[in-house]
């Protein structure tokens, strides 16, 4: 199964809810850590730059064309650069040892037995590791008081794409459940809206480009209903149009360590 981040580089800002919530996991100079689905690299240069020239990131992910963006990535980044290994969540390679803090983005709702691939996840951690995972939520959402039926249309695809792909979309609400199930101790669950302003657009027509051979191929729309050429224009004009607020998302993030 591919995930959004696997198509689509999303860059890390200063003050955004990723910064925040690593920062505020104990992600910090000096760590080991190991980013898993890490696609092209963004969150694996993020967390470079927090654990400095002193800690070290391994990016893992089984997508060979993604880890070969992420590794052309190297020279371009002033950051400490990770290094990047194919594997999956189940079958990690015991020469990378042990970690201080396991990461991820828009990963774990992908996996077919979530609960499986975070034990496996938890044995390449020491002792009071932390655990921190990023995961967007679609049960409340799309959200607004006002119509935005082509919003709702374009983020109705996205979101049938990744059920038929048999994605969890209720991941968020099921955070605490798995990392308990799986043996670790939460220390933090929090969440936050993706909110677009009359001014201010979303990227969910960036996704639906991204994503339009999955949701031609799974049947959720033609290409001709999409008209990629002229969504955003289309998208735009409804935002513009319209003085009300349209939640596209809900940002799950929690936190966990494993009990010594």
């Amino acid at each position: 199964m591919q995930s959004l981040t696997t198509q689509i580089t999303m860059p890390i800002a200063k003050t955004d809810f990723t910064t925040r919530f690593f920062k505020d996991a104990g992600i910090s100079t000096g760590m080991r850590v190991l980013d898993v689905g890490c696609g092209s690299g963004d969150l694996s240069f993020f967390v470079a730059g927090l654990v400095g020239t002193e800690g070290s990131v391994v990016g893992i992910d089984h997508d060979l064309t993604a880890l070969r963006v992420a590794r052309q990535r190297i020279e371009a980044e002033n950051t400490p650069s990770p290094e990047f290994v194919q594997s999956d969540l189940l079958s990690i390679p015991s020469e990378l040892g042990q970690f201080d803090a396991i990461v991820g983005r828009r990963v774990l709702m992908y996996q077919p037995n979530i609960i499986a691939a975070v034990r496996a996840l938890a044995r390449s951690l020491k002792p009071s590791g932390i655990v921190a995972f990023q995961e967007h939520d679609s049960t409340l959402v799309p959200a607004a008081l006002n119509a935005f039926p082509l919003h709702r249309q374009a983020q109705g695809w996205i979101k049938e794409m990744l059920a038929r792909e048999g994605a969890d979309l209720n991941i968020g609400f099921n955070l605490h459940k798995i990392l308990t199930e799986a043996g670790l101790k939460v220390d933090d669950l929090r969440a936050e809206c993706l909110l677009q302003m009359p001014d201010q657009p979303n990227s969910v027509g960036n996704i639906v480009k991204a994503c339009l051979p999955r949701i031609v191929s799974l049947g959720v729309a033609s290409a001709e209903i999409v008209d990629i050429a002229t969504l955003q224009a289309r998208l735009d004009t409804e935002r513009q149009g319209s003085e009300g607020i349209y939640i596209s998302d809900i940002i799950f993030g929690a936190c966990a360590h494993k009990p010594y």
